[in-house]
C-alpha cells in the first residue's frame, strides 16, 4: 500500500466490528496477565510455599526484564522493512499465543518435589519466559494503533474499547478465578485447573483479534543509511518525545498504584475483612461502575477534552481510596468507596492508550522520525517497571510487618495491608495528576495541527 493511499483509508472510520474485535484483544490478554497480577503472589506464599520477601523478588526480577523485551519488541518492529499482507503488526498476535499459554500455566504449577530455592530459580526462569512473549504479543497489539486509523475519534473509541476488554477480563478474572480454584480440595490442583482455563481463553481471544482488524495506515521506514543506526536514531527520537516522557513516568506510577491495589485486594479481603469470597461479588459493582466510566470517555473526551477528563479520573481515584482509609472497615463500604476509585481509573487507564498513540504522531512531526514500536514499547517498559514494584512492594512490605500465611494476621500485618491497598494508590493517583497537569501539552487542539502538518509533508513527497 502506498503511502498517499494507506493515509487516506486511515482517515476513514473504523466500523464496530473491527473496534469490537480491537477490544476482544485486550480482553484475551488481560485473561491471561490478570491472574498473575492478581493471584500469582498468593500462590507463591500460600501453596507453593515461597517466603513473601522471596515472592517479591521473582516479581521484581521477571518484570524487569519484561520491560527490557518490551523495548526490544519495539525495536523489531520498527526495524522490519518488509512485511506481508497479514501487516506489520497483527502476526505477532499468532505467534506467540502456544508459548504464551505453556509459561503461563507453568507459573501455577507448584513443583511439589523442588526445594524452595529450586522452586525460585523456576518461577524466576518462567516468569521470565512468559514476560518475553507476552511483549511480542501484546506490546505489538498496543502499538498496532497508528496503523489502524489516524482519526482522532476513532482511537479515543479504540482505547475505550481496548478498556473495556481490559476490565471485562479484570471483572471474570476478580469474580471467577478463586471460586473455581476452590471447587477442588486441594489448592494445588484449583489453581493449575483455573489457569488452564483462563489461560487457554486468552489466547482464543488473541487469535479473534489477529483475524478482525486490518492495518490501513502502514508507514514503512526509510530504507537504513550506510553508516547511521536506525536504532540510535529511533532511541533519540524518542527521547526527544516529551509528551512521551511525561506520559510514561504518569504511566510508571498510575499501573503501580492500579497493580499493588489488585494483587493486595486478596489478602485485604481475607484477613482484614475476614471474606475472602467477598472478591467475586464485589467485583460486579466495583467493575461496573468500571463499564460506566469507559462508556463515558468519548463522550466526555469531545466535550472536555483528553486532558480534563483524565484529570477527573485521577481525583475520583484518589478520593475513593482515601475514602476507605478513613470511612472504611466494612464490606459495604469497601465496595462503595472502591468503586468510586474504580469508576476513576477508568478514564485514567483508557485515556493512556489515547496518549500514546498521540505521541507517535508527535514524534514523527518533532524528528522526522516515525517510531511506533519504540514509542509504545517505551510506554510498556514502564508499564512493567511499575508491574515490577507492585509485585515486590506487596511481598517486601508483607515480610517487613510479619505476614505469615493461612493464619490470623497481628494487628501490625493488617494496618501494613491497608496501607498498601489505599494510601499507597491514593498518593501516586495526586503525584500523577501534578505531573500530567503541569507538563503534559500534547492537547487534542495541538494534535490536530501535527496531523494536518504531517499530512502536508506527506502530501509534499508524494
Amino acid at each position: 500500500m502506498t503511502a498517499p493511499a494507506a493515509e487516506k483509508a486511515g482517515n476513514g472510520r473504523l466500523p464496530f466490528k473491527e473496534k469490537f474485535a480491537y477490544g476482544v484483544g485486550d480482553f484475551g490478554y488481560n485473561f491471561i496477565l490478570d491472574i498473575t497480577t492478581l493471584y500469582l503472589l498468593k500462590f507463591l506464599t500460600d501453596v507453593a510455599g515461597i517466603h513473601a520477601a522471596w515472592a517479591g523478588v521473582i516479581f521484581l526480577v521477571a518484570k524487569v526484564f519484561t520491560g527490557f523485551t518490551d523495548l526490544g519488541t519495539g525495536m523489531l518492529l520498527d526495524a522490519r522493512h518488509k512485511f506481508g499482507p497479514r501487516g506489520k503488526f497483527r502476526p505477532f498476535l499468532l505467534w506467540t499465543t502456544i508459548p504464551l499459554f505453556i509459561l503461563n500455566c507453568l507459573l501455577f504449577w507448584n513443583f511439589e518435589a523442588l526445594g524452595a530455592t529450586a522452586k525460585t530459580i523456576l518461577f524466576i526462569v518462567c516468569f521470565m519466559g512468559f514476560g518475553l512473549f507476552f511483549s511480542l504479543g501484546n506490546a505489538t497489539y498496543g502499538a498496532m494503533v497508528p496503523a489502524m486509523t489516524t482519526n482522532v475519534q476513532d482511537r479515543a473509541e479504540l482505547a475505550a474499547w481496548r478498556q473495556g476488554g481490559a476490565n471485562t477480563g479484570l471483572l471474570l478474572c476478580t469474580v471467577g478465578f478463586m471460586p473455581l480454584v476452590l471447587m477442588f480440595d486441594s489448592q494445588a490442583t484449583g489453581y493449575i485447573v483455573a489457569a488452564i482455563v483462563y489461560t487457554g481463553i486468552g489466547c482464543l481471544a488473541a487469535i479473534y483479534c489477529y483475524k478482525n482488524v486490518k492495518e490501513r495506515h502502514l508507514v514503512a521506514p526509510p530504507a537504513p543509511v550506510e553508516g547511521k543506526s536506525q536504532t540510535k536514531e529511533g532511541i533519540r527520537a524518542v527521547m526527544q518525545n516529551k509528551p512521551l516522557l511525561v506520559l510514561a513516568i504518569a504511566n510508571l506510577l498510575t499501573l503501580s498504584a492500579f497493580n499493588v491495589k489488585l494483587s493486595v485486594q486478596v489478602f485485604y479481603a481475607q484477613y482484614v475483612l475476614g471474606d475472602v469470597s467477598m472478591v467475586s461479588y464485589m467485583s460486579f459493582v466495583s467493575m461496573g461502575c468500571i463499564y460506566v466510566g469507559v462508556l463515558m470517555v468519548p463522550s466526555m473526551v469531545r466535550r472536555f477534552g483528553k486532558k480534563a477528563v483524565y484529570l477527573t479520573g485521577l481525583a475520583l481515584w484518589a478520593a475513593g481510596d482515601i475514602f476507605n482509609l478513613f470511612f472504611g472497615g466494612s464490606v459495604m463500604s469497601y465496595v462503595v468507596f472502591t468503586s468510586l476509585a474504580f469508576f476513576g481509573s477508568a478514564f485514567v487507564n483508557s485515556l493512556n492508550w489515547a496518549f500514546v498513540s498521540d505521541c507517535v504522531e508527535y514524534g514523527e512531526w518533532k524528528t522526522n522520525v516515525r517510531t511506533e514500536g519504540l514509542v509504545y514499547c517505551g510506554m510498556t517498559f514502564f508499564r512493567k517497571c511499575s508491574q515490577a514494584i507492585a509485585g515486590f512492594i506487596p511481598g517486601f512490605a508483607l515480610a517487613m510487618v510479619g505476614y505469615m500465611p493461612n493464619v490470623e494476621q497481628t494487628a501490625e500485618a493488617k494496618a501494613g495491608i491497608t496501607g498498601l491497598i489505599f494510601i499507597y494508590p491514593a498518593s501516586l493517583a495526586i503525584v500523577t495528576a501534578l505531573v500530567i497537569g503541569f507538563f503534559f501539552t500534547l492537547n487534542d487542539t495541538f494534535y490536530k495541527k501535527i496531523v494536518a502538518d504531517l499530512e502536508a509533508r506527506r502530501a509534499a513527497k508524494a
